[in-house]
């Protein structure tokens, strides 16, 4: 849903600056455009897309037939030293057999204002490189030469592909401006494509349809007569088909703002997506692609680097039976099987679910990739008797497929049915717990295959909420010092997010920042329990001392009673927002404080109770006080019972925020007796 905010901000930035009239070749930089010291609406802009021309053809050849060519062709302004960035560019190409494709860059040019003329440099061969990222892939990345500020590069690439089935997506926004962006779809009659477009700002589309051939040659061997000579006859013929050019242009796209709690921001800005779901040939037979996630899938089972590699038992079994030794509940062997797999093998930080080396080798060698380890992991699972199948998934990075295709997954889990209950795992991260996945998967669904070629999807948010209790006993003296001592519990995502933080920083450090994040307090006695038993919560405790905690005006002490783990600022800043929040999990944040009251004082003001609600019970807060003698209670708890909140509810949710800082943020009055 676009709001009337959005289409205001869009159609000022129309007005103010337009495309037109600039000239979209290569090669054409202007004066005007090299003496531009800033984007004309975008003054923080460290970069701009000045132009973005694609086209993407179907050439036919007489031995291979209908390829993809794609042509992009870039014009882009570096504004200050912290867009040097964009004056390099990777372009990823897929390399196995007969999909294999080719890229190759051209046109690449840097253009400088010295003296008031424009100077050129070209780039060089050493400029250029060409990398293997695994066995499926490749990339071409070019670095441009001689880039300062104010600097214009341009380039052209061209991606040669054999698989017309999934033309590259195409995105009209970016993280800096794009002031036109084109992109022209040329499509034979023979192939018909479903296609969406995504994004809160649409593009206009222009469809226009012409006539086109390609020629067939073809050779005969006649033999004149019986016994006589042999002649080759040479025929060519003309096939007339119709060609349809879809044009999509975005004008003035202003840069992409990421928002607290997103997913991926590229879910929600404007973008092109393509995929086969017909083939219409003269003279044959309609055929239907894979246009449901059961059909991609089973293709993707009987993958030789993914099915097959499931069947393969004998190098891990020795071991395994020691391992499940003794045990006898389901619970009991997929703990003891996780645990076993995260030592055995570590991740070589490469996703996909296809092996690179193989399960076996990857459990020789002690590392692997996503694939090797986790469908390592759902064999040792069956082995164990327990009805394990992988579940592919798209990461949060990788964003959200609206097609049903091959390339909508880049990783696989594990997973444990057990009726109606399924437990979720990953053996790649040596803080995940059954049920409890890396942050990076949890989005939103996933697909579970099983050993028949059935499938179904899986919901990949968590159910269960993490908790964080805080607990906080401290006393003030007549001066406004506060000691105390603070005790803090996290489970489940909140406990493996603090590991994997944790993970390689030393000690003085981590207390160093620690305390300089919270009002300067001093430290000490600090102490940290279960910090690799990941089936126990982990726990911290410390004592510290704080001079900055209190103020004392007219006699009076005035202080938080949540000291320094008070919420100061609302994270929602937006009016409008028109993206999910997504938090990735539930969670519960609670804390029980006890203040003991300095002598000689007594409570002149304290916080009323509360309880605030959200809707339909999306979020609870409370906060309640009592006085008890000598000391203060005080209970508060935050509770988000859901991963994600919808944009309708944002307007919700930033009031409930609201609300709750500046509740957490009224202080307690003491006053000398």
């Amino acid at each position: 849903m676009r709001t009337n905010f959005l289409l205001t901000t869009v159609f000022f930035f129309l007005i103010i600056f337009s495309s037109k009239g600039q000239d979209f070749r290569l090669g054409k930089v202007s004066v005007e455009e090299l003496k531009e010291k800033k984007h004309p609406k975008d003054s923080s802009a460290v970069a701009a897309v000045l132009f973005e021309k694609a086209e993407n053809r179907f050439v036919y050849s007489q031995d291979k037939g209908f390829e993809i060519e794609l042509v992009v062709k870039t014009r882009i302004k570096i504004y200050k030293k912290e867009g040097y960035d964009w004056a390099n560019k990777k372009v990823s190409y897929y390399l196995v057999n007969n999909l294999r494709e080719k890229v190759s860059f051209s046109e690449t040019v840097t253009y400088n204002l010295v003296d008031g003329k424009i100077e050129k440099t070209k780039l060089k061969s050493d400029g250029e490189f060409d990398e293997v990222i695994n066995k499926y892939w490749g990339q071409k990345k070019i670095t441009m030469p001689n880039v300062k500020e104010g600097s214009i590069i341009e380039y052209q690439y061209t991606l040669h592909s054999p698989n017309i089935g999934s033309p590259k997506d195409w995105h009209f926004q970016s993280d800096i401006p794009v002031n036109y962006s084109e992109y022209s779809n040329y499509v034979p009659e023979y192939f018909v494509f479903n296609t969406n477009v995504k994004g809160f700002i649409r593009p206009t589309i222009n469809v226009v349809k012409n006539s086109r051939s390609i020629r067939i040659d073809s050779k005969e061997r006649v033999a004149n007569g019986f016994g006589g000579p042999v002649s080759t006859n040479y025929t060519s013929e003309d096939i007339d088909y119709t060609e349809t050019k879809t044009t999509y242009l975005a004008e003035n796209m202003p840069a992409i703002q990421d928002e607290a709690f997103v997913n991926n921001i590229r879910n929600y800005t404007t973008s092109l997506e393509q995929e086969l779901s017909m083939t219409k040939f003269p003279n044959t037979m309609q055929k239907m692609y894979s246009n449901n996630w059961e059909a991609v899938v089973k293709t993707i089972y009987e993958y030789e680097d993914f099915g097959p590699e499931l069947n393969k038992t004998g190098y891990f079994e020795d071991d395994l039976k020691v391992i499940l030794s003794g045990l006898n509940t389901q619970q009991e062997k997929i703990a003891a099987i996780l645990k076993f797999v995260k030592s055995a093998v570590k991740w070589n930080e490469y996703y996909g679910y296809s092996c690179n080396d193989g399960v076996k080798k990857a459990y020789k060698d002690k590392t692997g990739n996503i694939a090797e380890i986790n469908l390592m992991l759902t064999a040792m699972l069956r082995y164990a008797g327990l009805n394990a199948n992988p579940v592919l998934l798209s990461t949060r990075s990788n964003g959200i497929s609206f097609f049903p295709n091959r390339t909508a997954f880049n990783y696989v889990i594990a997973a444990v049915e057990n009726g109606d209950n399924m437990v979720l795992l990953d053996g790649s991260d040596p803080f995940s717990e059954p049920d409890v996945l890396p942050f990076r998967t949890l989005n939103w669904l996933g697909r579970l295959i099983r050993k028949d070629g059935t499938s179904t999807a899986v919901d990949l948010m968590p159910k269960k909420s993490s908790l964080e209790l805080k607990a906080l006993n401290y006393s003030i003296n007549d001066k406004g010092e506060v000691l105390g001592k603070l005790r803090s519990q996290k489970t489940a995502h909140t406990a493996m997010v603090f590991r994997n933080e944790m993970k390689g920083v030393k000690k003085d450090d981590y207390l160093e920042k620690l305390e300089n994040n919270n009002n300067k307090i001093e430290i000490n006695e600090y102490s940290i329990q279960n910090d690799k038993e990941i089936n126990l919560p982990v726990i911290e405790t410390y004592s510290f001392t704080g001079n900055n905690l209190s103020e004392i005006i007219g006699g009076k002490i005035y202080i938080n009673p949540l000291l320094f783990l008070t919420r100061r600022q609302n994270p929602f800043k937006q009016d409008v927002r028109e993206y999910p929040v997504d938090y990735g999990y539930p969670f519960q944040d609670k804390y029980a404080v006890n203040i003991q009251i300095p002598k000689g004082y007594k409570v002149e003001s304290l916080p009323q109770s509360v309880t605030l609600k959200m809707n339909d019970d999306l979020g609870v807060f409370r906060y309640l006080t009592n006085l008890n003698e000598d000391f203060i209670q005080v209970s508060v708890s935050n509770q988000i019972n859901s991963s994600m909140v919808l944009s309708e509810d944002y307007i919700a949710l930033k009031s409930y925020y609201q609300k709750m800082i500046e509740k957490q943020n009224e202080k307690i009055v003491l006053t000398k007796i």
